[in-house]
């Protein structure tokens, strides 16, 4: 590549990086929380939701806002109530039986929105501490390929109630934030520098409850690799949702042309068995593209342990399970705390059936899942600010110049919407759900995994697009601009140039 293209790649990166807080962070002139009504005068990114997916509202509070198709489902008042179950604290008193009730045996975080702050994206950490509101960071353990070590899982479990012990002590965990050089030395050409900076975590064996595996294989401490992943943000998933599965599959079939997708996604020429759920519908959500439909959801399963209809068990491996049934200071107390699990007389067995029966008591019923997936499919996306301003204009024009719009593909026309009840939380029907039917929307991501190659990566390597309507809003509504799935960017110009190494499947642009 020669000096004049790489001086004129970086000054139109530099001019975006400027252009787009222009775009996104301006004065907040349609305050409230009222829907859209159909403007002819604004150009149709206005609405970035769609008619039926778009707020109004750009305040702090923007993100928390339900969409207008919440009102047409005359959903409102279930919305509210979801809105309750993820904004409050469970408990551990098992032996009530109203809601917010029965934590436990371990846990992650007390609540949902201590990982959401205002529903949006969380902020980066310092310390690994679940007990920070907005510290949406969590931590995985790999070995060498990116397989999850399975006696942590997902989601490690940092906080337990006697007689038990979490799964990973989290006051040994160390984070550390590196600064990082890039191939243009962290310098634009006409002299404006730049930061970057990435986590390294480290913690010793003795953080662990359990020894380390992999699928029951002994994982060493020196050859795993540990990696912090965010909290994405809440609103618009039922836009995404409602996305057709052949649109996404036509948006594969055009990159496949010219790039190279995850095979565990893709084959070539169709999604490859692993990139589909049991439903044939292609995975889309999170960073790993780990569930298809948002109905599928399972992080509050995770996350809290709170158990449900669906997943009437514990978020709790079999290694955790087997280390804690022989543990002698378990053992000594285990019949104090759960007398009702006397059920053999061996407490060795009666402690591991505990930990993996699959029919525990439930804490969060029917009725309340569906109020909280209304809630979910419910957020609406805020308005874009200022479109017709020539700072607008001049920041997409430049979006698009640069390539960013190959992978942040601005706009997707949802089809008739048609809500996939995974588990039959509607009653096959008989409950309304939020529906977005033939709403051209504008999330900026084409919901496909790219890789960009960069120090200490994500756990994979492969991430998906991630979109980028209201982004403009973050720090106004959480505190923070903190981007990118462990917020090693903390403004527009950083995430830009993470993108940048040499292997990057976005360097071309």
């Amino acid at each position: 590549m020669t000096c004049m293209k790489i001086d004129f790649i970086l000054a139109s990166i530099a001019l975006a990086a400027m252009a787009m807080p222009l775009a996104s962070c301006s004065d907040d002139n349609n305050g409230g929380g009222d829907n859209p009504k159909p403007d002819v005068t604004l150009p149709d990114d206005y609405y970035t939701g769609g008619l039926l997916g778009t707020t109004t509202n750009v305040t702090s509070s923007a993100f928390e806002q339900n969409a207008k198709a919440i009102d047409d489902a005359g959903l409102l008042e279930t919305f509210k109530r979801g809105e309750r179950l993820f904004e409050s604290n469970y408990d551990t008193d098992t032996a009530s039986t109203t809601p917010m009730h029965g934590l436990g045996p371990m846990w992650t975080r007390y609540s949902c929105i201590n990982c959401h702050p205002n529903y949006g994206h969380g902020h980066r950490i310092t310390t690994y501490d679940s007990n920070e509101r907005g510290n949406g960071c969590l931590i995985t353990v790999i070995d060498k390929d990116g397989n999850v070590a399975t006696s942590l899982g997902e989601v490690p479990m940092t906080v337990a109630q006697a007689p038990f012990k979490p799964m990973l002590d989290e006051s040994k965990v160390t984070i550390e934030w590196k600064h990082y050089t890039d191939d243009w030395g962290n310098k634009f050409p006409d002299g404006e520098t730049y930061d970057l900076i990435y986590p390294e975590v480290t913690m010793p064996e003795s953080a662990l409850y359990s020894p380390l595996e992999v699928n029951g294989q002994p994982l060493p401490m020196s050859e795993a690799r540990i990696t912090l992943q965010s909290t994405i943000g809440l609103y618009g998933l039922g836009l995404l949702d409602a996305i057709p599965d052949d649109s996404l599959k036509a948006q594969y079939k055009s990159e496949s042309a010219h790039a190279t997708l995850n095979p565990r996604m893709w084959n070539g020429t169709d999604f490859a068995s692993t990139g589909v759920d049991g439903n044939g519908h292609p995975y889309r959500f999170d960073y790993f593209c780990d569930f298809a439909k948002l109905q599928a959801n399972t992080s509050l399963w995770e996350v809290t342990n709170v158990i449900t209809p669906m997943f009437p068990y514990l978020y709790i491996n079999d290694a955790y399970a087997r280390t804690s049934s022989k543990a002698p200071d378990v053992q000594a107390q285990f019949y104090k705390y759960y007398p009702e699990w006397n059920k053999t007389g061996n407490v060795e067995t009666d402690i591991y059936n505990f930990l993996t029966s699959q029919n525990q008591r439930v804490e969060m019923n029917a009725s309340q899942c569906y109020d909280l997936m209304v809630w979910f499919r419910g957020l609406a996306v805020p308005a874009a600010r200022d479109v017709q301003s020539d700072e607008f204009q001049r920041g997409k024009k430049l979006f698009t110049q640069i390539g960013c719009a190959s992978c942040h593909r601005p706009s997707w026309t949802t089809g008739d919407d048609e809500v996939v009840d995974v588990y039959n939380l509607t009653n096959h029907g008989a409950k309304a759900m939020p529906r977005y039917p033939h709403q051209k929307i504008w999330p900026y991501t084409n919901l496909i995994q790219h890789r960009l190659y960069m120090q200490n990566d994500i756990r994979t390597g492969w991430c998906r697009t991630t979109p980028l309507w209201g982004r403009g809003l973050s720090r106004k509504v959480t505190g923070a601009d903190d981007r990118m799935h462990d917020c090693r960017a903390r403004t527009v110009i950083e995430a830009i140039m993470w993108h940048g190494n040499s292997k990057s499947d976005a360097r071309w642009v």
